[in-house]
């Protein structure tokens, strides 16, 4: 006989059955309580001295075995109660009434006994899970303060440190930090079990660390390969003896005791092989990428990241692209790659407990506790495998806990078993409850239990398709809870997740599966398992592209406060939007709008986001862009042309920037020198963008940084030329001229330098414009440092004052007086990053402007800077800003208000009339002199037949040697799409 359940399932349009989630009843909340007061006991016991957690934990004990005294006495006197009514025994305090009436009356009169009594003992089971998690953690967080290493790390001592490997070798991101970048190290954690002090004595301990092996050189050409291969496939369980300096960890709360430094000076002294199961799951993931190496680059990168969390191959660009789009789960092996392992054995999991359940358990005759049995050890093979990572434990102990349930026959509940899993692993391993990797996998999977069924259930009510309705569901429940979380550690706010999951979700399926089945193939039959991954390539190619063109999009995200205040702020405003959103889907037209608002947010088209933030603002000349500590700025040639003068170090700013402006055309791109914060950005520059050329500076120094521009250029198929000292060009309305370096520059010998084109190091070597475009002039010093200041002013006597100029060394304390004299700048632009450590713009740089009258604009307060206008009316717009302030003859200045900015500022700047007034006439002289540019030079700028005797277009590069990059170019050169 059919029960209704089963009939109202049966009659749903799902296979699955209704998705109504009432029918289901209450959620099972029963593990949750304790589940989470071992959780946060945990994270605090970490941070807290051993004999605070052993009082906290005696204190809920005792409260606990109250609460537990408690509940049993009202459970007696329930029991008591209840006796008496079978035997007709009415209680005393109730009144005299028949057994009908008292029957009916007394589970009334019971169930706040029930409920009191079930409320102490989940009361005493939380106390107990928090005592027990504080425990735990005490007595792993005494695992750093025990031996020696503490005492030699606070000492910066040198020791011989045996170590157990306990993680796969990895290579970190180079940063930039000011004008240089730093190398990629290669870091692991290990166990160290034998210490060494430099007195000689051996201690035998069990301390966490963290070893880093630290290379020679600066740079991404390759500079990782000098570290031996036997570091980088270091297998864990191997056991090594180094020699390191031990430092302190980074932060207090870290999961190590200590830092070794070491030297790859020579190939690690392997001690201890590794076991047979990390050598097998070794090889397994060294088939795996050798299967891959025939792909193309995404796919060769993106699929052992798919199938085991391999992510060594992973490119930065493809990496931010990832964390743009929110699919850094998919890197991150988590429970959907578990679920497909399992779906194989067991098919569908709303079908494994039933007769009709399909995969290959039915077809291979497997009972059902045969089955769980083997899908437990799938379950720890893929830990295995893919690492013990914090998405990896969960996934696995909620696997193990639902095959458990299946093998004894019991009714499968997800919640219970997602609550046990953290309750448990928690308790096995405290630094889980304060890893974020742990925190996003749980909220996410509860969010696919609690909510999406939910939300699937109302969109389905609204006539969106089941499949459709579920899928939407998941991804946004899951993006729902996690962006606070994102936005406490990224400061952002992703708008581009939820489809780009979805897009993404279409592949994973096909590449997880085809690439685990290389991963089993590739140690028997090689050529079958390239074969796999090569269909596997097809996927994976798919997703990278959905999270490459996602992240490009001018609105994939926003800026958000970062921080525990910005996540709880962005937390409250989902609270918000839950309800809200509920009620909009009741309204179609509702629908429409936003849906259409969240187009034009995400694609910005030019004239909307012109009409609402007034940037770009029409007509802008220059733009000194908001690129951090380092100089990116972009000179309008037309309609989405430009020439660029240096990319910054982040690649994402400059790209961000010249997409902002509509920047879709660069016939020259100019890096005034191979510093990383002039040069890093390079391909965010190039990103998408047609580039005619790239010019340099003579003196290639850092040579690690000059290779990593050649590099790139050659993969984007650009030339590289470089800059002649006089060399004049013009591109649509600009003319410009380059006054230095001179030519063959070299660095000084041990007795300095003696010589003017001897430079002290690269700044001295920057590529120095004078630019002319709409009747404006334009200096941009790059770097320079007063010994090239001197020597420009030596060279060119006759320059004079200029309407506005970049300041040399994002506004230094070294600066040439009598160069700034001589320049008598209306408006000077200063690039550099906010709190950064250098000091820059240094106060005296800005009072020596100002003394002269210039109005001094710094992108780390002000944004991003915009010139409008000519030499008659020079104007200037910032993002952050908002007021109107104009000089009596000079630049007036439009942006949004900054906090802190007084109307007082803007009194001041108008009692300069009388310092302004002197120089309005050289700007006039210098506005005459460029309407005579493009026809001659003028009289006493350069001597007849001399460098810059004429003009030539900005694609054609000057005439000297060419760069490593390629052979000499065309006189002529064709833009070329670096894509």
């Amino acid at each position: 006989m059919t029960s209704p359940r089963a009939t109202v399932h049966a009659t749903a349009a799902s296979p699955h059955g209704a998705s109504d989630p009432h029918q289901e009843g209450p959620a099972d909340l029963r593990l949750v309580g304790p589940a989470l007061a071992a959780w946060a006991a945990a994270a605090i016991g970490l941070g807290v001295p051993g004999g605070g957690v052993a009082v906290a934990c005696g204190v809920a004990v005792v409260l606990a075995v109250f609460a537990l005294r408690g509940a049993v006495v009202r459970r007696r006197a329930e029991r008591e109660s209840g006796a008496e009514e079978q035997t007709g025994v009415a209680p005393r305090a109730a009144p005299l009434a028949d057994t009908g009436r008292r029957g009916a009356e007394s589970p009334r009169r019971r169930s706040p006994r029930v409920r009191s009594a079930g409320a102490l003992v989940a009361l005493a089971a939380v106390l107990l899970c928090a005592a027990a998690g504080a425990a735990s953690a005490a007595l792993h967080a005494s695992d750093l303060r025990r031996g020696p290493l503490p005492a030699l790390a606070d000492q910066y001592a040198r020791a011989t440190v045996e170590v157990e490997v306990t993680g796969d070798p990895r290579l970190t991101r180079p940063k930039v930090r000011g004008s240089q970048r730093t190398p990629p190290v290669l870091v692991f954690t290990a166990d160290a079990v034998r210490v060494t002090a430099p007195n000689g004595e051996v201690t035998a301990v069990r301390t966490p660390t963290l070893v880093v092996v630290q290379q020679p050189g600066g740079g991404s050409g390759g500079a990782h390969r000098g570290i031996a291969s036997e570091w980088r496939e270091l297998l864990p369980s191997t056991r090594i003896r180094v020699v390191a300096r031990v430092a302190p960890p980074l932060l207090s709360g870290d999961q190590v005791a200590a830092v070794l430094r070491v030297t790859p000076d020579e190939p690690p002294r392997k001690v201890g092989a590794p076991d047979a199961l990390q050598r097998l799951a070794g090889s397994l993931r060294a088939g795996l990428r050798e299967a891959t190496d025939g792909l193309s680059a995404d796919a060769r990168a993106l699929l052992p990241g798919l199938v085991v969390g391999d992510t060594s191959r992973v490119p930065p660009d493809l990496d931010d692209a990832f964390r743009a789009t929110d699919l850094t789960h998919l890197l991150a092996v988590s429970g959907s790659n578990l679920t497909i392992v399992l779906a194989l054995l067991i098919g569908p999991p709303h079908r494994a407990t039933r007769a009709e359940r399909r995969g290959l358990a039915p077809r291979l005759g497997l009972s059902l506790r045969g089955t769980a049995v083997i899908g437990g050890a799938l379950a720890l093979a893929f830990v295995v495998v893919c690492r013990p990572d914090p998405s990896v434990l969960r996934a696995a102990a909620c696997g193990l806990i639902t095959l458990l349930a299946i093998g004894t026959g019991r009714r499968r509940s997800l919640l219970p078993a997602l609550a046990a899993a953290v309750l448990l692993l928690v308790l096995y391993d405290p630094w889980l409850a304060r890893s974020y990797g742990f925190l996003l996998s749980v909220l996410a999977t509860g969010a696919l239990l609690l909510l999406a069924p939910r939300w699937s259930a109302a969109l389905q009510r609204r006539r969106v398709p089941p499949r459709l309705a579920e899928v939407l569901a998941a991804a946004a429940a899951a993006q729902a809870v996690c962006a606070p979380v994102v936005a406490v550690l990224a400061a952002r706010v992703g708008l581009v997740a939820v489809p780009c999951n979805l897009l993404a979700e279409l592949a994973v399926g096909p590449a997880t599966v085809l690439g685990f089945a290389a991963l089993a193939i590739a140690p028997i039959v090689p050529p079958v398992a390239q074969g796999l991954a090569w269909c596997a390539g097809w996927p994976a190619e798919w997703i990278a592209g959905v999270a490459r063109r996602g992240a490009a999009l001018p609105g994939a995200e926003f800026a958000w406060p970062g921080g525990w205040v910005g996540g709880l702020a962005l937390a409250a405003a989902m609270v918000v939007l839950v309800p809200v959103g509920r009620w909009v889907l009741r309204r179609r037209w509702l629908c429409v709008l936003c849906a259409l608002a969240v187009i034009l947010a995400v694609c910005r088209p030019a004239p909307f986001t012109r009409v609402l933030t007034g940037w770009p603002p029409p007509g802008w000349r220059a733009v000194v862009c908001d690129v951090g500590q380092g100089d990116g700025l972009v000179l309008a040639a037309g309609d989405g042309t430009a020439l660029v003068v240096d990319t910054g170090p982040e690649p994402q700013a400059i790209d961000r920037c010249l997409t902002d402006l509509g920047v879709r055309r660069i016939p020259l791109l100019v890096l005034t020198h191979f510093h990383a914060d002039h040069v890093d950005g390079l391909p965010g520059a190039l990103r998408g963008r047609s580039v005619g050329a790239i010019e340099t500076t003579t003196l290639q120094e850092p040579p690690g940084q000059a290779q990593f521009v050649r590099s790139t250029a050659a993969a984007a198929r650009v030339p590289v030329v470089r800059a002649a000292p006089g060399e004049r060009r013009h591109l649509g309305p600009l003319t410009w001229e380059v006054l230095w370096p001179p030519a063959s520059p070299t660095l000084p010998g041990p007795g300095g330098p003696t010589d003017p084109t001897v430079f002290d190091g690269p700044n001295d070597a920057s590529v120095t414009l004078l630019v002319r475009t709409g009747g404006l002039t334009l200096l941009l010093l790059g770097d320079l440092e007063p010994p090239a200041q001197q020597g420009l002013l030596a060279a060119h006597p006759e320059l004079g004052g200029v309407d506005v100029l970049k300041v040399a060394h994002h506004g230094s304390a070294y600066q040439d007086p009598s160069l700034m004299q001589r320049l008598a700048p209306r408006l000077a632009l200063i690039s550099c990053g906010a709190d950064n450590p250098y000091g820059h713009p240094a106060p005296r740089t800005i009072a020596a402007l100002r003394a002269q009258g210039a109005r001094v604009l710094r992108t780390d307060t002000d944004g991003a800077i915009a010139i409008l206008g000519t030499a008659a009316g020079l104007s200037a717009t910032v993002t952050g800003h908002r007021v109107t302030m104009r000089l009596a003859g000079g630049p007036r200045i439009r942006g949004r208000t900054h906090p802190g900015v007084r109307r007082a500022g803007v009194r001041t700047a108008g009692r300069r009339r009388s310092r302004d007034r002197p120089r309005r006439t050289a700007h006039r002289h210098l506005i005459r002199d460029l309407s005579r540019a493009p026809r001659a030079p003028p009289t006493g700028r350069h001597p007849p037949g001399g460098p810059a005797s004429r003009l030539r277009d900005a694609t054609e590069p000057p005439h000297e040697r060419p760069s490593e990059a390629g052979p000499e170019p065309s006189p002529l050169l064709p833009a070329r799409c670096s894509s």
